[in-house]
């Protein structure tokens, strides 16, 4: 059966790989150049544990599951992988409980972690400050990047149709099929699988579909340490997350090359692959204005909303929200990194979508929300949309 990916980060490529390997015949579009271009190829590498995430959820479940598969899949495949553990820290008594909350989760979601103190947290980062912190074990770095180009091989042995540099404009169910017209001209499938991100509910939207979830673009700015500076941590150091926002606070990673990335923050990106403030496009910045929620989530979040701009706009102020981890962090020691885009569903209330979303149409499955820890998951992601398939097509 031939099917269809639209998408080639490294969910569209884990999930054809997966059908490829059940006997289906997928094709592979992607309207870049290279494979991975955009959420996969400008996070900064985490390989997740799976602790922040609702006991039973699909980004609980799959996360868990995918820690471990992703870990072996590269190991397996040659890809730079290293199991680090990461500390989650308590800067303040008042994100006692917070952290509590975590250790709670992690033990329900299966994941390996321990409360530990001050002392011991000093001997597995010497210059952290926090009052305590949440050791996860299971928590890794990879090359997100040569899984993907990985994956793009095997899809290659195995005769896969992979087409870089190729746009979906229009998609048409043909009731025993789908018809996808490209700028390179039409595909005849038995099934399509949307796996587009940043784009994915205006594939969903060329499908026939009316999703009620917008893809609303969060831009997440780094910085590196300086050469001089990256000693000063020697892993994964998390602030303990706001329980009311999607994002993981500002952090420090040390990447499988070494270098040590800060951050990110999380700004409204005003085009939908605006990794910079002045990239605009008109359509995205309607797109976001002229959808209900967006206003909704803006005004629960006005003093939220202001510090990440600030913090934007203001390396020192980039500085001070790092110091509160590491306190002999400087401005001095902060270089600008490439920043990347979340694709983050959002309901017409306000209320962000919280879980990986999947919606299927006659011969058709859509990914409509899957920003971190999708990159972490993607193995699992791939075996669950095969599934869907498996029961939509007979």
């Amino acid at each position: 059966m031939r099917v269809v990916v639209i998408g080639g980060g490294i969910l569209g490529l884990a999930v054809a790989n997966e059908l490829a390997g059940r006997g289906y015949e997928p094709t592979v579009l992607d309207k870049e150049d290279g494979w991975g271009r955009h959420q996969t190829g400008r996070n900064s590498g985490v390989i997740h544990a799976g602790l922040y995430y609702r006991p039973g959820s699909h980004k609980a479940l799959m996360c868990t599951a995918g820690a471990e598969s992703m870990a072996r899949f590269a190991a397996e495949h040659g890809v730079p992988v290293k199991r680090c553990g990461k500390l989650v820290v308590a800067v303040d008594p008042s994100e006692l409980p917070g952290l509590h909350t975590l250790a709670e989760r992690a033990h329900a979601n299966g994941v390996p972690a321990e409360l530990i103190d001050p002392a011991r947290a000093a001997e597995l980062e010497p210059n952290v400050s926090c009052v305590a912190a949440l050791h996860v074990h299971s928590t890794g770095i990879v090359d997100f990047a040569g899984v993907c180009e990985a994956l793009a091989g095997l899809l290659a042995a195995r005769g896969a149709d992979l087409r870089l540099g190729t746009e979906a404009v229009a998609i048409t169910g043909t009731g025993d099929g789908v018809r996808v017209t490209t700028n390179g001209g039409e595909i005849a499938a038995d099934a399509l699988v949307n796996c587009a991100g940043l784009h994915c509910d205006r594939v969903a939207r060329l499908a026939g579909l009316e999703p009620q979830a917008r893809i609303v673009p969060f831009r997440g700015e780094y910085y590196e340490l300086t050469p001089a500076a990256s000693d000063l941590v020697r892993g994964l150091i998390y602030p303990v997350p706001d329980p009311a926002y999607p994002f993981l606070g500002v952090h420090f990673t040390r990447g499988i090359d070494g270098s040590v990335h800060a951050g990110p923050n999380a700004v409204l990106a005003l085009r939908r692959e605006g990794y910079r403030w002045r990239d605009v496009t008109a359509r995205d910045v309607a797109d976001v204005l002229t959808f209900p929620g967006f206003w909704r989530l803006a005004r629960r979040n006005v003093r939220t909303g202001a510090a990440e701009v600030a913090r934007s706009l203001s390396r020192r102020r980039f500085a001070a929200a790092l110091r509160r981890l590491v306190p002999a962090v400087t401005e001095a020691d902060l270089v600008r990194a490439p920043a990347g885009v979340r694709a983050q569903a959002m309901f017409p209330d306000g209320s962000l979508v919280q879980d990986f979303l999947f919606v299927n149409a006659p011969r058709q499955v859509h990914v409509l929300n899957a920003p971190s820890p999708a990159a972490t998951a993607a193995l699992e992601i791939a075996k669950k949309v095969a599934d869907e398939l498996a029961c939509l097509v007979p």
